[in-house]
């Protein structure tokens, strides 16, 4: 997890913008560089680092002896890199997976470098030979981008939307907006700095078959041991760390899988240390019993955090600043879940990477209404509408929650090879089947003792419930306390008072409120989730 920033054609000093990109310090812990660029005294690039491959070489802005005219700073892992040093022949300078973001630039353009990355990320990457700057993103938008560009020319770039405000805030009709994943922009710069929009290329789109020479290879028409091993093999690329890695896990199909594959590469590779997990909840919550029953099972040195609703609603103004969101499924999700557990990992162990679950339920079609398809095209349908929005929503939390304390989660189930041949398969073989969602996943994994049966055909829990107390659900609990906070009159205004995304709840206006004092302007990147889920599991006090 890192953090970029950049300037182009500042009309003033740059220097005066450079403390937005302070915003963003909790994303790298490591290091940190401001450069401005001699040939665009305009111009400046910044980036904050926490360092998972070549401690010692790896820092950014990025350039190499053979391109020096061109500067990258990045965010994300290329799984592949030392597969294209192979293939093309390249001469890397350091053991930093993102160089072969700029030896691919410099064979055939950025498009080619995009298309051949296997990985997640988000780049900024200026040629000041061509005086060219292009902002790319990968299919799914795991790792955030946003950018604005000005009339006269200014162009700034930065990873999270908090260190844009400063701009937003004091200047007129400018829009924040992010790099749409799976897409590339080209910017041209003219001599003094100035950027001019030229094109976006979609270079990608979730369920097509990589360009890339894949890490795995398909078993012909066995669709059973393709998806063993597409996923292992997703799981595989994402050991791809100099440090600690572990998982976080609810007990449930997906974390579970991910955790037990996990654990029998690490044995296989004889990892120098015990793989540890992570679970949370409530007091007598479902998930702290099942995530109990799989660390058993597999031997993981498990770690158990509980929490009381008080302590996770303190951290209510928190979540939404780091989330940069004011949606209600969002912020109960990364309240009642990945904060707690996040922060007692970076508080409590050495662990820095983590793998999670996160992507199987619009993969795989693991949400219970999906059992209310009117058939199985149209669940295929949704199960790729939710794929195409997920970095609103899941990512977001997954990357906001994470990055708030210098940590990285990485999402095997997003993987592009996995994900392409499960979105490949017959629309019936992935529809939920007498009454099991997910049935095709789970047939995969049986009888391979990975798991416990009882764990591989554990029942989805709703959220809210799986973390919850007996006595209450989460859900609940944030409900009752938001609606202590507003009085109904509020709530009868919001029409009036808000054009765009009208507050419907008084929890979701609890929440606006909190988020318009960071974030006074109107976000284009959000929008109401609510058809992912069954109405009783939305519907707000």
């Amino acid at each position: 997890m890192c953090g970029i920033w950049a300037v182009f054609g500042s009309s003033s000093d740059i220097f005066i913008h450079c403390k937005a990109a302070f915003k963003i310090a909790h994303r790298g812990p490591d290091a940190f560089r401001l450069e401005s660029i001699y040939q665009f005294p305009s111009c400046c690039l910044g980036f904050h680092r926490l360092a998972i491959l070549d401690a010692q070489h790896g820092m950014q802005p990025m350039r190499v002896s053979q391109h020096p005219h061109v500067w990258l700073i990045y965010n994300g892992e290329i799984y592949n890199h030392l597969q294209l040093r192979e293939q093309f022949g390249f001469q890397y300078d350091t053991h930093c997976d993102g160089e072969s973001i700029i030896h691919l630039y410099a064979r055939g353009g950025i498009e080619f470098a995009a298309k051949h990355m296997d990985g997640v990320f988000a780049f900024c990457l200026l040629d000041t030979a061509s005086r060219k700057v292009y902002l790319g993103r990968d299919t799914f938008g795991v790792k955030p981008l946003f950018r604005i560009i000005m009339e006269d020319g200014f162009l700034s770039v930065c990873s999270e939307v908090k260190g844009l405000m400063d701009i937003a805030r004091y200047q007129s009709n400018v829009k924040i907006q992010d790099v749409l994943p799976g897409h590339v922009e080209t910017y041209s710069l003219n001599m003094k700095g100035q950027a001019s929009f030229e094109n976006m290329k979609q270079f990608h789109h979730i369920g097509a078959t990589p360009s890339y020479t894949t890490a795995a290879t398909p078993k012909g028409d066995d669709i059973m041991a393709n998806i063993r091993t597409l996923l292992e093999s997703a799981v595989s690329k994402r050991l791809m760390t100099e440090r600690r890695i572990g998982c976080l896990l609810s007990g449930g199909l997906d974390s579970s899988l991910i955790t037990a594959l996990l654990v029998k590469l690490a044995r296989e590779r004889d990892l120098a240390y015990p793989i540890q997990t992570f679970s949370i909840g409530m007091y007598g919550s479902p998930d702290l019993a099942a995530a109990k029953v799989v660390a058993k099972h597999l031997g993981t040195e498990h770690h158990e955090i509980v929490f009381t609703p008080e302590e996770a609603i303190s951290t209510i103004e928190d979540v939404i600043y780091y989330l940069e969101s004011y949606d209600a499924l969002t912020i109960r999700g990364a309240v009642g879940r990945h904060v707690p557990d996040v922060q007692y990992v970076k508080e409590n162990t050495d662990t820095t990477v983590m793998l999670s679950g996160e992507g199987s339920d619009e993969i795989t079609q693991g949400y219970s209404y999906f059992h209310k398809a009117p058939s199985a095209e149209d669940g295929d349908k949704e199960s790729r509408r939710l794929c195409k929005d997920i970095s609103l929503f899941d990512v977001r939390r997954v990357d906001r929650n994470s990055a708030a304390f210098g940590l990285e989660i990485r999402v095997p189930f997003l993987d592009h090879q996995f994900s392409s041949y499960y979105l490949s398969l017959d629309p019936d073989l992935k529809a939920p089947k007498n009454g099991i969602e997910k049935q095709l996943l789970r047939s995969a994994f049986n009888d391979t003792g990975l798991l416990p049966a009882d764990i591989l055909w554990r029942p989805k829990e709703a959220f809210a419930d799986g973390i919850a107390s007996p006595s209450k659900s989460w859900i609940e609990f944030i409900k009752d306390f938001a609606a202590d906070q507003m009085i109904d009159s509020e709530l009868e205004l919001c029409s009036r008072n808000y054009s765009h995304n009208p507050p419907v709840s008084m929890e979701s206006l609890y929440y606006r409120r909190i988020f318009e004092i960071p974030y006074s302007w109107t976000p284009k990147w959000s929008s109401d989730p609510s058809a992912r889920k069954p109405k009783s599991n939305v519907t707000n006090k």
